[in-house]
């Protein structure tokens, strides 16, 4: 059974919905933390619907903030709640996006998932796993889980975009060439880096308007 997410949104500027981004929020953050970026974004994407869920726990020592799944070397839990807890995550995003394009009346290919950080490693983790390819993912500032099971799991390949800052302390800037060559070896042909210089575990300005380059491209805007 899976959990029903909570979720802000932001409607298109043209109130026109012919697109959507789903934004995927962090470790200890909340949908509000990325959903502002629909503020930039919006004036650029007007008929695009912003979506940004809570993940589906609570974040321990984290007010108001919510976790995808437990992180051991900061909350002390095993490698195995950790791997559990993911699974569960996956089909609660599963079945978030599955609902989402049923009640926006959306295809697969008019939908970008924009992680940061954990949410990031969802993304990169549900896109390839899905039946129907999304328009694209925009995966900032993490990494790519599991990359020894994705040549076997992979049943679609969308575009992904990785963008990184090099001195980001939290999740190593060396994640983003190990993703892309994994992504390359498991068969993806549009795999697109960016590094953010000088920056550390954010979006910086130059990273958002890569991102936005990317989205407008693959949602064909």
């Amino acid at each position: 059974m899976t959990r029903v997410l909570t979720a802000g949104r932001r409607a298109p500027v043209s109130g026109d919905t012919r697109s959507v981004v789903v934004f995927l929020h962090g470790y200890g953050a909340n949908g509000a933390d990325l959903l502002g970026l629909a503020d930039v974004l919006g004036e650029h994407l007007p008929d695009t619907l912003f979506v940004a869920p809570d993940a589906p726990e609570d974040c321990p020592g984290s007010m108001g903030g919510f976790q995808w799944f437990p992180i051991p070397w900061i909350d002390g839990s095993s490698e195995e709640e950790a791997a559990r807890s993911m699974e569960t995550a996956v089909r609660d995003l599963d079945a978030f996006l599955d609902a989402l394009m049923v009640d926006e009346d959306v295809l697969p290919e008019q939908v970008v998932l924009f992680g940061f950080s954990q949410g990031t490693m969802m993304s990169l983790h549900v896109a390839p796993r899905r039946e129907d390819p999304v328009a694209g993912v925009v995966a900032f500032s993490g990494r790519l889980m599991s990359p020894e099971t994705l040549v076997d799991e992979t049943v679609s390949r969308p575009p992904v975009l990785l963008v990184h800052g090099d001195s980001d302390d939290v999740v190593p800037p060396q994640s983003l060439p190990e993703a892309a060559e994994a992504l390359q070896q498991a068969g993806w042909k549009d795999v697109y880096a960016h590094v953010m210089e000088g920056t550390g575990h954010g979006i910086a300005p130059d990273g958002l308007s890569v991102a936005l380059a990317f989205m407008r491209d693959k949602l064909g805007l």
